[in-house]
């Protein structure tokens, strides 16, 4: 028998409720509704998935999960749109999404997104509770401090990251220690790992010579990033492959053209 699951359905558009709720009941399961966040936290139910539409949200998906955190919400979460953008599709994976489906929901690919989110919500549950503690942490830090835990998680050195911030690499060691006792670090390697799982974006600009251990931009941080857009959403993830194929056959054919001028 197929397991049954509660679908809480937060969408500030009372339609579109009906219908997700439709499809849920289609597929034997039991839909609550909400019209916004609120209302969602007002119950902090403690079973089932949350199928929330972005649109309803007029916060971020990193403040969403924040504020499901402090009220011990950690349920599975999919995130809904009309017209999913690439873009939104990662943001809201990297805050702690475990699915982006596009509405109106269709009865079959909602029944494969609820068979992957139950197979992963315990794990997705443990890493939201480290992402909050690692948060929680990182938030501990004074702005000194956590620069050097940002430059320090690209590999730099206390030399480099001195002359980073324009200070003596001295300080730099001071700062170092204050930031892993605060972190409850016990070396670097850890307290870098407490810097990941907050998922926090950096507050300093770093220059190229720092960055040249970073080079992708951060993804080598998150190597399972692109696996798991495309296992999502493999429709936006080919598109947009392909527009990028069709920049490269149209630059490549202006580049021709101009060789042939002159």
């Amino acid at each position: 028998m197929e397991q049954r699951f509660i679908l809480h359905i937060v969408d500030d558009d009372s339609r579109s409720r009906a219908e997700q709720a439709r499809t849920a009941f289609a597929l034997g399961h039991h839909a609550e509704v909400y019209s916004d966040l609120g209302e969602l936290l007002d119950r902090s139910p403690h079973d089932g998935v949350i199928l929330l539409r972005q649109r309803s949200m007029d916060i971020s998906l990193a403040e969403m999960f924040e504020r499901l955190g402090e009220q011990g919400v950690w349920l599975p979460v999919v995130v809904c749109a009309e017209e999913p953008k690439l873009d939104r599709v990662i943001e809201a994976i990297k805050s702690g999404a475990l699915d982006y489906l596009q509405l109106p929901l269709e009865v079959g690919r909602l029944a494969r997104s609820l068979g992957r989110v139950v197979e992963e919500a315990d794990a997705n549950a443990l890493a939201r509770r480290r992402l909050t503690e690692a948060r929680r942490r990182v938030g501990m830090l004074s702005k000194r401090e956590r620069q050097v835990l940002e430059l320090l998680s690209i590999g730099s050195s206390n030399k480099l990251i001195a002359r980073e911030l324009g200070i003596s690499p001295r300080t730099v060691e001071i700062h170092r220690s204050n930031m892993m006792t605060k972190l409850h670090a016990g070396h670097s390697a850890e307290a870098v790992r407490i810097w990941l799982e907050s998922a926090l974006e950096a507050t300093i600009s770093i220059s190229a010579e720092a960055a040249s251990a970073d080079d992708d931009g951060g993804l080598a941080l998150q190597p399972d990033l692109a696996r798991r857009i495309r296992q999502r959403m493999p429709e936006i993830a080919s598109h947009d492959e392909a527009d990028e194929s069709d920049d490269r056959r149209t630059k490549k054919g202006t580049r021709s053209r101009g060789t042939r001028s002159r």
